[in-house]
């Protein structure tokens, strides 16, 4: 559809926004694949429920299991201008960016070399996902990274149960944090309890 020529208003609001903007409106319809915002200084949408989309990995800083772990239809929202989906003719919007990041506060308290406290999530082909808190989640792979030991596929470790694991890095840009455990687990050869 040629958005521009079809609806001339649509179009020049869209144009008009910029990368930062602050907008808000109310979350008009939640589908599997994200969030649609009717804005509150904006055209109705011809085909859509609302001008603004917000997709699932904007929605929160944490994991999520559905849009609706975060937002409801009705409510009130005040979301970050992303950029202007000019095929779909919508406001591509953040509802995070307005939101404080938990790893950028726990890499600034935490350091490589410390031991934490934390309990696994999922425990898959590639490495125990450990929920440290705060919506921050480590890895501690399967397979050794930056030099340091992997933790053993035999050894079973079951969801819910808290361990004890070492920072092994914290990469920021990639927001991803690894993990070990720690040194006297292996060398005493500890298994974790069952």
């Amino acid at each position: 559809m040629d958005w521009q020529s079809e609806s001339p208003e649509l179009w020049a609001f869209l144009e008009s926004l910029h990368h930062g903007d602050i907008l808000s409106g109310t979350v008009a319809a939640i589908e599997r694949f994200g969030v649609f915002v009717a804005l509150d200084d904006g055209p109705d949408h011809p085909t859509l429920p609302g001008v603004g989309f917000i997709v699932i990995p904007e929605l929160s800083w944490r994991h999520i299991d559905a849009p609706t772990d975060v937002v409801q239809v009705g409510q009130r929202v005040s979301c970050e201008f992303l950029q202007f989906d000019t095929f779909n003719a919508e406001a591509r919007l953040s509802l995070k960016a307005l939101q404080p990041d938990p790893l950028r506060a726990f890499a600034d308290r935490t350091v490589v070399g410390q031991e934490l406290r934390g309990t696994v999530g999922k425990v898959l082909p590639i490495g125990i996902f450990v929920d440290l808190g705060d919506g921050v989640i480590g890895l501690v792979p399967f397979r050794e990274v930056h030099g340091r030991p992997a933790a053993s596929p035999a050894e079973e470790f079951e969801v819910g149960e808290e361990i004890t694991v070492v920072v092994t890095d914290i990469e920021r840009p990639q927001r991803r944090v690894f993990l070990s455990r720690p040194e006297s687990a292996w060398h005493a050869g500890v298994v974790p309890r069952r």
